[in-house]
Order: structure tokens, then sequence, then C-alpha cells
């Protein structure tokens, strides 16, 4: 079996009337980068504080490798974590700041030494030892928090949105660099976010909490493609609701109202299309998404890749009328979709 980094059982916290957490159950496995994925005020960092040992339990246990550590203060779990505002001393330069937790735990000047550097070049910051945190870049300072939370080799690394507070570029090379460097640590990292793209991008598995208990835990794979609850498919990317199902907006493909939908590779059998009026069109660069307005009284979204089209090309679609069309093999169901929908559209 495999060997169980985490384990959370009947996890709860409240302040005074709120619960914060309301009963979460969560294995994690050894070596896996685990994200927790939810709006604000879902309980995620709460979660995130509780395995930490920054609060204490209403109940439940929090156990590492098997051991009860409950009641341990921070200091006695062999954990770290990395913030969003990356909480470096001003006044140290990088390396003393990186070896700070080993000098509190009296570990002698030359090892200490030796794996803050070994810990600044696993984050690719060699040479930059003698800048202080101001002189850096916000990618750098975060690295530099990972290389302090990393030098003291923790079976667990747990970060609090810390890509937050980069621009998108800098956040995007970010998520490269932080995956990179988890596989080369190979330990397990429990990671807090909102941002449903980041977790999927990052991920081996998910958690998505909603109103402090989990709504679904799986692979990006599972939580985007099958989602299991309304709340899942709604947060997690967009979904259309067709009729009684639901269909991702890139599954749509959209054509003049005369013309033929293009052969799918799947089976003739379940391909599926509906008739309708393009209420608006977003030009994003890359891609076009079109907002629809179906002949059932769906509206719906899709998403179109701009490989041979330019703004001008896509703009001026708004308010034709289009065929839309998508196949059964990329429609799924969720609790709750069906009340109160529509017929669904009709097979071609």
């Amino acid at each position: 079996m495999p060997v169980t980094a985490v384990r959370i059982r009947d996890l709860r916290k409240t302040f005074g009337a709120v619960e914060a957490v309301a009963g979460v159950d969560l294995d994690i496995g050894d070596g896996e980068f685990f994200s927790m994925l939810g709006p604000s005020g879902s309980g995620k960092t709460t979660v995130l504080r509780l395995i930490a040992g920054f609060e204490r339990p209403t109940s439940g246990t929090v156990e590492f490798g098997g051991r009860d550590v409950t009641a341990l203060p921070p200091f006695d779990r062999d954990v770290n974590t990395v913030f969003q505002d990356y909480a470096l001393f001003p006044h140290m330069d990088v390396l003393r700041n990186v070896e700070y937790g080993l000098k509190v735990r009296r570990v002698p000047r030359a090892e200490r030494r030796r794996r803050a550097l070994e810990a600044l070049h696993s984050v690719r910051l060699d040479g930059m030892e003698a800048r202080r945190p101001g002189e850096l870049s916000g990618g750098q300072r975060q690295r530099v928090a990972l290389a302090r939370a990393l030098v003291n080799e923790p079976k667990v690394l747990l970060l609090d949105e810390p890509l937050g507070a980069l621009d998108l570029k800098l956040r995007e090379e970010m998520q490269v660099e932080l995956k990179s460097l988890q596989r080369r640590a190979g330990i397990t990292f429990v990671f807090v976010t909102h941002d449903q793209e980041e977790a999927l991008t990052l991920s081996d598995r998910v958690a998505v909490l909603n109103g402090g208990r989990i709504e679904q835990v799986g692979t990006p794979a599972e939580v985007y493609e099958r989602p299991a609850t309304e709340f899942v498919a709604g947060f997690v990317g967009t979904s259309n609701r067709i009729g009684g199902v639901c269909v991702r907006p890139e599954k749509i493909h959209v054509a003049a109202e005369g013309e033929e939908a293009p052969d799918t590779g799947l089976s003739d059998t379940g391909d599926r299309h509906a008739l309708g009026t393009v209420a608006e069109v977003v030009y994003a660069g890359a891609v076009t998404r079109f907002v629809i307005d179906l002949e059932s009284g769906d509206r719906v979204v899709a998403l179109q890749q701009n490989l041979r089209t330019s703004s001008m090309d896509v703009l001026g679609r708004r308010g034709a009328r289009v065929r839309i069309s998508w196949h059964e093999a990329h429609e799924f169901h969720v609790p709750g979709t069906g009340a109160g929908a529509t017929a669904p559209a009709s097979a071609s």
C-alpha cells in the first residue's frame, strides 16, 4: 500500500459560531503534490494551518506518517510552511535567511552553510547569497523562501498561496519551477490556492473545498472532466448546461448555421447539435469565447482556438446564427443540474 504522509480524520474547527472546517477527511501520499482548491472562506487555509499546528482543531486528528501530531506545536512537527508574503528577514542576506532555521536548531556552522548553499542551488539562486531580500525580484524572493523551508529537510512542505503576489507571467514561470523542484526534492507538497488553473497545472491530486467541507478529491483530469457536484462543475472551469447534461466550452464546436461540424473521430451516433445566436464574442488572443443563446433557451459558452483567425474575423460573428456541436462522450451529469432544465438538444 502507498505510504500516507498526512492523514486527517473528522477535522473540525470553529471560530465562535462559525464552523470554518466541518468534518474533513484526507489521505495525502508520500511524495505527492496535493492541492487544496476553493474560494475565499472555503476552509482551505484553515486546514493548512491545522496541519502545520498554527491552529488547534476543535475536534479530529492529524497524523504524519502514522504518528498522531494533533496536540504537538509546529516546531515538533516535521513540516515547514511557505507563505504568500515569504516572511523573509529584510536585514539579513539571502544566505543567512536560508541558514536561520538551522541556526535555531543549533546545527554546526559548517554544516548549515553547506546545506544552505545546496538549498539555494536547488532553487537556482547560486551567486545570490550576499543579496538582501529588497534587492531581489518577487520570483527570487519566493525561491529564497522555498530554499529556507527545504533546508530543514521536512517530510511535508506546506504552501499557502505562495504565488499569489506574482504577476501572471512570473506566476506561470514559477509554476513550472515549483513542480520541477517538488519532483527533484521528492517530498510531499500540500499547496493551497484559489486559482483553478494553477491547481490543475501543478497537482497530482486536488481537493475542492466549499463551506468547510470537501466536495471532491481526485486527479486534475477527474475533477475537471467528471466533477462530482454542481459546485465543482461551476468552480473548476466553466460548465455549460445543455438540457439535462453539462459540456465544457472547449468541447463545443461553433460553425455557421448551414456548415457541417468537423469529424470528432468518435462514433457518429453520439454527435449532438443545437442552433442559436451569438450574443457576445470575447477575443483573448490565442482563443475566442463565444456566448451563444440557443433556441432551447439555454445560454452556453464555447471556446475556439484562433489558429487561422484574427480579431476582426471573430468579432464580426456577433449576432450571427450558428450551429454548435459536441459529442456525447464529452457530456457529464452532475447532481442537481437536471432540475428545471429544458429539453436536451437533438442528436444528429
